[in-house]
Formats: C-alpha cells, sequence, structure tokens
C-alpha cells in the first residue's frame, strides 16, 4: 500500500465520508470508495467511519464481513476476479487460473508478497454467455483460454494495468467509450417487446396524459408479472403502494441479477438503458415517488459511468428532475446505488437493506416493500426487464402485451441461454415456449439435462423438454443452462449447494445448517456409502430447508437435490448400495450399461461415477 500515515489516512477517508454528508444510509457507498482508494477497509480506518457516520464499529465491521467485494485486508494493485459458476469450470476456468498461478506466483485466494496482484474465485459475473471471463479491477475480459490468459498475465506483470489491456471490442453499445468492453451482447432472437425496434419515451408521453390510476390500471389489465422469476403481478405492488398512506414513495430497479446462468438484463442495460428509466419514471408517477435508486451489482460496474451518462443527459432533456416529462408538478430523479457482491442482495428486502447502509440481510414480512421499505416508505421493486415493459405497455397497451403468451403467463421473456450449445446467448420468446423449441434454437442437440430459473431452478431430463417456460410450469427469472450427456450430474448438484451454502447471509438455521448437510449427504452418495434411505432422508431435510427458511434463497436451495432425485433417479441408484437386510437399493446401472459402452465406444458421463469431469 503507499506509505502514508495513518493520519493521513483518516483525513482522506474524512473526506469521503463528508462527500456523503456523514450519511449513514450511505455507509455502502463510503465503504466501496474507502476500498477503492486504499485496497481494503482497515479496523483503525472502521472505527472514524463509525465516528463519522454516528454508528457503532462493529457495524462497520459487520458490512465489511458481509460483503465479498470488501476486504479488512489489504488487496494486490491489481485484483483478478475469475468467475467460477458451473459454465465457467466446464469451459476450463480451472485451468485458467493455473495460469495466472504459475506466471504471477501465488495460489487463488491469495495477495502476492509484493502487493501487487490478488487472484481469488468468484461466483458468477454474467458472462456466462463467453466463459471462461473474469474481473480485472472490475475490467471485464472473456473467452479467456491458455494463450490468452498467459498473454495477459505477463502483460500485468510487465506493469501494463487493466485498463491498459488490448482487446477487440465487443458489439452493439459495448463499444460507446464510456463502456469500451469486449462483452458481446449475443443477441440471438429479437422479439417484438424489448428487443426489436422501439420508439423513445412514447410510453411516458403517453402515460403522462393520463391519470395515475389509469396507468396502474393498464399494467393491471396487461397482466404483467415480475420477471425476476417471483412472476408477482406488477400492477398490484403499484396498487398497494400508492393506496398506502405515506409521506414519500420510492421506485427502486433491481439490477443484481446475480442468478447462476443470468446476463439478460446485462443486455438491456447496455442497449435499453432509456427504456429502464422510461418505466421507472412511469412507475414513480403512478404511485407518486419522487425518488428512485438503480441498484447495480458490482460485477457490472463497467457500465456505471454510461448509465449515469443516461441519467444526466435525461435529465438534460428534462425528463428526469423537476417537472419531469414536462409536466408541471410531477418530480422524480433517480441515483445509482452500487452493490458489492452479494447474491442475497437480488432478494427485494435485502437489496433495500443494502441501500439503506446495511448488510444485505432481508427482512421480516410483514409488513412489504410496498407498504414499508426503503426507509420505511412504500417501495416498489422490479427488475430491469420488468420496467422496460411497463413501459412499452403504456405505449403499446394492454391488449397488445397480451397477445403473446400461454395464457397466464403473458408477454415476452428474455432467455439467458448458456452451456453446452452452439449458440449461446439471449433470445426473447413468448411465455409458453417449449424447451425443446429453445434447444433447437440454440443448437443443442445433445442436451442431456437442463436447468431452468438458476442454481434454485428444476434441473429437468429429455423426457421432459417439452415442458413450457412460463410461471404455471417452468418458470425461470431468466437462466437457462444446458448440460450435455457427458456432463456429471451430481457434481452440478454439488456445485450448486456450494454456492447457497457460500452466499446465504447465515441469519436463519434451516438455511444455514440444513443446505451443508444436504451437501454432505450428496457427497457420501458420490462416494457410494449410501443407501436407499438416504434419499428419503434428503427429500425430508429439502423439504424443512425450503418450508422453514426466512426467504426465497432457502425456499429454493434445495431443489437441486429435489428435482434431480425426480427426474434422474438412475443417477442416484447407481451409487447407492445393498441395504444391511440383504436387499437391493437399486440396481447396478454400471453393469447395465456396459455392453451400451462398448457398442457406442463411448462412456455415459452422467451416469458414471467413476467419472471425473475436467
Amino acid at each position: 500500500m503507499p506509505d502514508v500515515t495513518m493520519q493521513d489516512r483518516e483525513r482522506a477517508v474524512a473526506g469521503i465520508c463528508e462527500r456523503f454528508d456523514n450519511d449513514r444510509t450511505r455507509l455502502l457507498d463510503i465503504l466501496l470508495e474507502v476500498q477503492a482508494a486504499h485496497r481494503c477497509v482497515e479496523p483503525a480506518v472502521m472505527e472514524s467511519i463509525a465516528r463519522l457516520t454516528g454508528t457503532y464499529r462493529v457495524e462497520v465491521e459487520g458490512m465489511v464481513s458481509f460483503y465479498a467485494f470488501l476486504s479488512d485486508t489489504p488487496q494486490g494493485e491489481v485484483v483478478i476476479r475469475l468467475c467460477d459458476d458451473i459454465i465457467d469450470r466446464h469451459a476450463g476456468v480451472e485451468e485458467i487460473a493455473q495460469v495466472f498461478s504459475r506466471v504471477l506466483g501465488l495460489s487463488v485466494g491469495e495477495t502476492s508478497r509484493d502487493g501487487r496482484f490478488t487472484l481469488v474465485y468468484t461466483p458468477c459475473i454474467g458472462m456466462s454467455d463467453q466463459a471462461p471471463a473474469g474481473l480485472f479491477n472490475g475490467r471485464v475480459v472473456t473467452r479467456l483460454n491458455r494463450e490468452s490468459a498467459e498473454c495477459i498475465a505477463l502483460q500485468l506483470q510487465q506493469g501494463v494495468t487493466p485498463d491498459q489491456l488490448d482487446f477487440t471490442p465487443g458489439d452493439g453499445n459495448n463499444t460507446d467509450p464510456l463502456i469500451d468492453s469486449m462483452v458481446k451482447n449475443n443477441i440471438r432472437l429479437r422479439g417484438d417487446v424489448l428487443l426489436g425496434e422501439v420508439p423513445g419515451d412514447a410510453g411516458l408521453v403517453k402515460a403522462l396524459q393520463r391519470p395515475s390510476e389509469q396507468v396502474i390500471e393498464e399494467v393491471e389489465r396487461a397482466g404483467l408479472t415480475g420477471l425476476g422469476g417471483a412472476g408477482y403481478p406488477a400492477g398490484r405492488k403499484w396498487r398497494v403502494a400508492t393506496d398506502t398512506p405515506a409521506k414519500q414513495r420510492y421506485i427502486i430497479c433491481n439490477a443484481d441479477e446475480g442468478e447462476p446462468g443470468t446476463f439478460k438484463d446485462r443486455v438491456l442495460l447496455t442497449e435499453r438503458p432509456d427504456l429502464m428509466v422510461e418505466g421507472m419514471t412511469i412507475a414513480a408517477y403512478a404511485v407518486k415517488a419522487t425518488h428512485g435508486i438503480l441498484y447495480l451489482r458490482a460485477e457490472y460496474a463497467y457500465l456505471r459511468s454510461y448509465l449515469e451518462n443516461v441519467l444526466e443527459r435525461r435529465r438534460d432533456l428534462g425528463l428526469l428532475g423537476r417537472n419531469a416529462g414536462g409536466l408541471e408538478g410531477f418530480e422524480f430523479d433517480i441515483r445509482i446505488q452500487m452493490g458489492a457482491g452479494a447474491y442475497i442482495c437480488g432478494e427485494e428486502s435485502a437489496l433495500i437493506s443494502s441501500c439503506e447502509g446495511l448488510r444485505g440481510e432481508p427482512k421480516d414480512r410483514p409488513p412489504y416493500p410496498v407498504e414499508s421499505g426503503y426507509l420505511g416508505f412504500p417501495t416498489v421493486v422490479q427488475n430491469v426487464e420488468t420496467f422496460c415493459c411497463a413501459a412499452r405497455i403504456l405505449d403499446r397497451g394492454a391488449a397488445w402485451f397480451r397477445s403473446w403468451g400461454s395464457g397466464k403467463s403473458v408477454g415476452t421473456k428474455l432467455l439467458s441461454v448458456s452451456g453446452d450449445c452452439e449458440r449461446p446467448g439471449v433470445y426473447e420468446l413468448p411465455f409458453g415456449v417449449s424447451v425443446r423449441e429453445l434447444l433447437d434454437l440454440a443448437g443443442a442437440s445433445e442436451a442431456g439435462a437442463v436447468q431452468v430459473g438458476g442454481a434454485g431452478g428444476q434441473m429437468i431430463n429429455r423426457g421432459q423438454f417439452d415442458r413450457r417456460i412460463c410461471n404455471e410450469d417452468l418458470p425461470t427469472g431468466g437462466s437457462v443452462m444446458i448440460f450435455s450427456a457427458r456432463r456429471n450430474i451430481l457434481e452440478i448438484v454439488t456445485y450448486f449447494l456450494d454456492f447457497f451454502i457460500d452466499e446465504s447471509c447465515g441469519y436463519c438455521t434451516p438455511c444455514r445448517v440444513g443446505n451443508v448437510f444436504l451437501k454432505r449427504r450428496i457427497e457420501k452418495i458420490r462416494k457410494g456409502l449410501c443407501q436407499f434411505e438416504d434419499l428419503d432422508y434428503l427429500c425430508e431435510l429439502g423439504k424443512t430447508v425450503s418450508e422453514t427458511s426466512r426467504c426465497g434463497l432457502g425456499h429454493t436451495s434445495p431443489n437441486p437435490v429435489l428435482s434431480t432425485i425426480a427426474n434422474f433417479p438412475l443417477v442416484y441408484a447407481a451409487f447407492l448400495k445393498k441395504s444391511e437386510d440383504g436387499r437391493e437399493a437399486a440396481f447396478d446401472i454400471q453393469a447395465a450399461l456396459e455392453d451400451s459402452r462398448h457398442l457406442a465406444k463411448r462412456r455415459s458421463m452422467i451416469y458414471d461415477p467413476t467419472y471425473e469431469d475436467g
């Protein structure tokens, strides 16, 4: 770290706190700036921050320990975060990590002795369509291979900074000077709602010409549901927030898509930011809110300057601020709140906690955020895609929006497709599309399993590919991960459980402890140490965790176990041994498959317990 005295450091920290008016609720912003300036938030500095913001050191320390992008010990001048979600693992991220370890002389999880480099694994960074990928001081590097990793490592070793690395720019607005990224949008199919031609602010103009009550009615008639995965009616949220007496109301856009395999909001933030802000403004007019927050995940920090510019341009055009949209008396503006690496903050009440300068822990319900949310005021939280759809509905009308869909699920859905397919990327398709149709579009002829809905979703087998992607069948916030028949199903289940164990906020016992027990029993099964009765144990424990956990993370974390037991029973049967009473817990699938292996001259990796996926 720079050779500065503690007095100098405290003076710098005081300046950062002052820029945020020493506001306790802006503690996360303060800590992020201190981290950026000093490469850590050391204990002595925590005391100063607590004193200046009128809180306690334990509160500050709790924040630093909670968020992955904060540290109480110095990190390197260059922090390399390699994504290790299951898609990146299958794409070879472990080999990439070995290259950086060898060239830079440190192991994963370490900072080099000279303080120049930190190398760590990090969960999904929203680049599963171009894996393996990583963040280099926040700059995104995609499609890494052994050669490119070695070239980058050598350049960094020679003093080249991440900003100076030379890459071929991506497509679309990724080439904008304020983004300057090698990220590709990978838009594979453009639908008529979000990724086709979209007129600028047509929905806002029409909304401001109508009474706010009619705006809510139009959203209700359209049947728009939250598109982050929960599927709660958006119009109902807006109405409850409006009907709750309050001096102030807030609009928050959840741009914290941390679900493994999800990246469609990344594309909207890049290519449709004005549409998102238009939707937020329409919602503000409908519920009479004056303040908005865009919660942007830390992994998308490379988009921040671009999005700040979008907001500033809209202020200049009179679309934000006083008399927004030219309507006398309507005032609404938006600030960006950066996240700091916490999957749980995708849950709306945990996100609100984070915006308030707290650990991102879910709040007890009731009251619900629409009744008492940010700072105790009614708060409407929707994700990027939902606000974009709201703007289109006010432009084209409810009947137009309802012309797509499955009946109960209306409109189109952006699907993030990744894994073992020829054409990973974003597909805009009507709700109700079958998994088989999507696999055909993506070129996934060898798919053996599909995980729909992210880590907490459902894994389905080949016989279920005619199931439909919609709220009444296979709901998803956007994540569709494809696995070929050569992948090891229980390895994937183990990864998802590891992910939930690491990302749990730790507040409630069922989630904090139950997921650990689930993982331990899965590991025993993989070692061939379990009997048929162990499946009953897993099902009962999974049900308990799901029904007694406090928030959505715990409600869905057992799904990888429960859905694979139901849909891939032969995978489990292959590992089960005889019961003590001498009865077979399951037939010997390896013996049964041996003849077919010889004929096909290949092994079935899904069913082979001896297979080590590499």
